[in-house]
């Protein structure tokens, strides 16, 4: 045995000797042949650990003072930079200044790393935020404005170009290309301090707001095009037009197949992350993958890399499956860390002291006012013409003529290409900063002028209900299905909540992995046929605009409730169940319904029709007339939840809704201050209703309200819904700690038990 192990050791060695090393031997000679990459060195890891902090520590530090004086933070963030820079810090301190902030290349690159990154994080965020339906109605409006925003910069800074003095110029002799360069410095208009200035104040779901994003977002596409136009005429000395034409096309064919194929794509990716890994970091992850693979797409066409990741971060918000958690998780990274990094870097390079001297200062005042003109009476004729008033067109020029690190990185650019002087790219950083600086108190002042419209308000009004809103915050379903009567009435309901909303329906047949009957030898056939009979029951009940909004599933678990259980623990936000009259003393509805509801990780609504669920009946039964709706309130938020469903459903069947409370006799307990009167208690009842009525109308629906008085609110209620002849109940309610069985209290126990109609409950 040894001697063989010796021997095939021996043969393997011959092997790698003669067959092995000559095969490999060239590709290590190559490797080494062109050095080792040395890590990063300690010293420069160093500076940039300083470097970050010190940033962070007075872009923070002065955006927050500007906040205290009611001035956006993104001001005090951009003024770090100057500050940091050799303007104040380099004046004062300056070997220390020269220490931390060498004027080293690759330390500067290291910084321009993060800086970038604050510039895509910064437009994923603000492409979450943009309402697409919104820019593509007002596409027109934005058009004109981004035209009217490039056509009259551009000439005047063209204008401009042939009239500064040689002594600003790095090459007199290429004056066309300097002229060309000054025009599309004076084009640009800088999304990333337009969004942040918008998120600060507030306005970025303002119309005017999301018009300024789309004109600045076209805007800058164009102007990024004839940069790359400019660059190739100095690099080449000549015009290069299939440049123009492939970065045209390409910034058209990527906006086309990104606005149409893209979202379906991203949503299905979302949707096969969020089923197979599940979790909001999982989310970012995907939604960042996307964001960066798109930046370098576009980068790579010759058109700006923000330009993907903004694209991007609006198709993942309006994904369904995109996580409220990882967009939140992700504003907070962008808003606390990578955006003042990327303001603060901007000022950097800005050495006022250079702009003291009387001609540089009497040209950069000259550079200042034409930008400034430029960009304000552009914008202002692309709006008025876009059917913008006075006022909007001002903001809209306060808004573009931010120019922010889009006009310095351009500056940077020319000055690499040689095509400007250091005077001259000091001047054009100036102007970048200061534009931005003006426009915060310029956009506040202009748009303080602005008065909303009705159709605004209401849009505004709907937006805010809608981010307090329990139906609204509602995306993916879970129903449960055996394919009986009492689902089907489920289905029903959810149906019409999904006609109202853009919901995600999972119909979902769970089973358990305890082995079939060995007596009867039929039920498993019965049973392989059982959910798709279920599912076809459910897809005609619900009657969904979109097929493709429901899904199927079939899983198992030790029991049918453990399988409900582990599936809901997906992201679901709503589970809807039917609960059969297969009842017992230890349960409300019946053993699983109530254990789902129990131990539930997120909301659920439970429907009870009083139809008779038999074992393997999957009749589809006639749609429930839904004409009145009654909710009984006692102005709790589980209240108002039933509410937005009752009025949700009652939006899209036009039933009309009558919101009840109750004021229980004898009135001595209601008594109030120790007023014997009923008195404070109607008006405190009348308040309730009245509030609750608001939240109805506000979902489309037709809402009345009455109060009533009754020794037994319960019985008063079911009196009433006999009476005028209720269609359904929508009730509200927590589940309460009980042992065995599900308990929202004795009132809701007795509605459940004694309606003579279908009763709908929703727990939070």
């Amino acid at each position: 045995m040894p001697l063989d192990f010796f021997s095939a050791f021996f043969v393997i060695s011959k092997i790698y000797m003669n067959f092995f090393i000559p095969l490999v031997h060239p590709l290590l000679a190559s490797v080494s042949g062109q050095g080792i990459i040395k890590p990063l060195g300690h010293h420069e890891l160093l500076l940039l650990l300083l470097q970050l902090a010190l940033l962070l520590l007075v872009s923070r530090g002065l955006g927050e003072f500007m906040r205290r004086i009611e001035l956006p933070p993104v001001v005090g963030e951009l003024l770090a930079g100057v500050l940091l820079g050799p303007s104040l810090f380099g004046l004062i301190l300056p070997d220390l200044q020269a220490h931390i902030f060498p004027k080293s290349q690759i330390q500067s690159d290291l910084l321009s790393v993060v800086s970038w990154l604050g510039v895509l994080f910064l437009l994923i965020v603000t492409g979450i935020e943009t309402d697409l339906n919104l820019i593509l109605r007002k596409g027109r409006t934005a058009l004109l404005i981004s035209l009217g925003g490039i056509v009259v910069p551009f000439t005047t800074g063209f204008g401009l170009g042939w009239l500064i003095p040689e002594d600003f110029l790095a090459n007199p002799s290429q004056r066309l290309v300097f002229c060309l360069f000054i025009a599309t410095a004076m084009s640009i208009s800088a999304v990333p301090v337009i969004a942040k200035v918008l998120m600060d104040l507030k306005l970025i779901r303002r119309d005017i707001g999301q018009v300024t994003l789309a004109a600045g977002m076209t805007d800058d596409t164009i102007g990024w095009i004839l940069l790359s136009v400019v660059s190739g005429l100095a690099t080449s000395g000549q015009f290069n037009f299939t440049t123009v034409i492939s970065a045209v096309s390409g910034a058209v064919i990527f906006l086309g197949l990104a606005l149409t194929v893209g979202r379906t794509i991203v949503d299905k990716i979302l949707r096969w992350v969020d089923d197979t890994i599940g979790g909001s970091t999982a989310a970012l992850s995907t939604v960042l993958i996307l964001s960066l693979a798109a930046a370098a797409l576009t980068h790579s066409l010759g058109i700006e890399a923000a330009l993907g990741a903004f694209v991007m971060g609006i198709l993942a918000g309006q994904s369904r499956r995109f996580s409220r958690e990882a967009g939140h998780t992700l504003e907070m990274m962008t808003a606390g860390f990578l955006a003042p990094i990327f303001f603060a870097s901007a000022g950097l390079k800005v050495n006022l002291l250079q702009l003291l001297e009387p001609q540089t200062f009497i040209i950069g005042m000259i550079v200042l006012a034409v930008a400034c003109f430029g960009k304000f009476v552009g914008a202002y004729l692309g709006s008025r013409v876009g059917g913008l008033s006075h006022w909007e067109a001002l903001a809209m020029g306060s808004g573009m003529n931010a120019r922010g690190a889009m006009e310095i990185i351009v500056a940077t650019i020319g000055l690499s290409l040689g095509v400007l002087s250091q005077q001259m790219y000091s001047i054009i950083v100036m102007v970048a900063i200061v534009t931005s600086l003006m426009a915060p108190p310029l956009l506040r002042w202009t748009l303080s002028k602005v008065v909303i419209d009705e159709e605004e308000a209401q849009r505004l009004q709907q937006e805010e209900h809608a981010s307090r809103s329990f139906i609204k915050n509602i995306r993916r379903v879970l129903l449960p299905t055996r394919g009986g009567a009492n689902v089907q009435l489920a289905a029903q309901l959810v149906g019409y909540l999904a006609q109202q909303n853009d919901l995600e329906i999972t119909a979902f047949y769970a089973t358990s992995d305890k082995k079939p009957n060995r007596k009867n030898p039929s039920a498993a056939s019965v049973k392989e046929t059982a959910f798709e009979e279920a599912f076809t029951a459910i897809a005609e009940t619900l009657q969904l605009p979109d097929p493709e909004t429901l899904q199927t599933k079939v899983e198992s678990g030790s029991s049918k409730v453990d399988a409900i259980l582990k599936e809901a623990t997906k992201g679901y936000d709503l589970i809807v169940m039917g609960a059969s009259e297969q009842r017992t003393r230890q349960s409300l509805f019946n053993l699983l319904v109530d254990r789902v509801v129990q131990e539930s990780p997120c909301a659920t609504l439970v429907v009870k029709s009083g139809l008779s669920e038999r074992q393997g009946d999957f009749q589809i039964i006639d749609a429930h007339p839904i004409r009145h709706i009654l909710v009984p309130t006692e102005g709790s938020e589980y209240s108002k939840n039933a509410v937005e469903v009752a009025s949700t459903i009652a939006a899209q069947t036009g039933a009309l809704v009558t919101l009840i409370h109750v004021i229980s006799l004898p009135y001595s307990g209601y008594a109030l201050y120790d007023q014997q009167t009923l008195a404070p208690a109607r008006e405190m009842a009348q308040q309730i209703v009245e509030h609750q009525t608001e939240v109805g109308r506000l979902l489309g629906a037709t809402v009345q309200d009455r109060i009533l008085e009754g020794s037994s609110p319960e019985k008063t209620i079911l009196k009433f819904a006999r009476d005028e002849q209720v269609d359904l109940i929508v009730l509200g309610s927590s589940v309460r700690l009980a042992t065995g069985r599900v308990f929202f209290g004795h009132r809701v126990d007795a509605i459940l038990n004694r309606a003579t109609c279908p009763v709908a409950v929703v727990s939070g």
